[in-house]
């Protein structure tokens, strides 16, 4: 009898793990942009409080790429490498974004990889980021 219990105590036990597992949430994992993974194929970058998302994106000659300020802190988003922001210098099109703001680049015609950071926070990696013009 007490065999039996333990059992189906057992049973329950793992069940609620399966139920559990099974609830609520994504079940794929999630991998950071900038951080060594694939670029994200998209034209729009956000800006957060905890930064630039994705901070990876690969575009298609021709695009351009929109910022979102979604922080409650103004951004100034450019090319790398600070201060001189000459690799890209379409990226400096979007420049000062108050929060809420949002600004395109101007059209990435040349295929590359283009850096780019706040500049008035150029220390900040979560602020930092490229994007691969293929």
């Amino acid at each position: 009898m007490r065999r039996r219990l333990i059992s189906r105590m057992a049973g329950a036990l793992v069940l609620l793990a399966a139920a559990a597992g099974c609830s609520g949430g994504s079940s794929s994992p999630s991998s950071p942009s900038g951080g060594g993974g694939s670029p994200t194929a998209t034209d729009t970058i956000t800006i957060t409080s905890s930064g630039a998302v994705p901070r990876d994106i690969i575009v298609p000659p021709g695009s351009r790429v929109t910022f979102i300020n979604n922080d409650n802190r103004v951004h100034e988003m450019t090319s790398d490498p600070h201060p001189e922001h000459t690799t890209c210098p379409e990226l400096n099109q979007v420049g000062f974004l108050s929060a809420g703001q949002s600004r395109a680049s101007g059209n990435l015609n040349t295929v590359r990889t283009c850096g780019f950071h706040d500049h008035n926070d150029p220390g900040n990696t979560s602020l930092t980021g490229t994007i691969r013009i293929q």
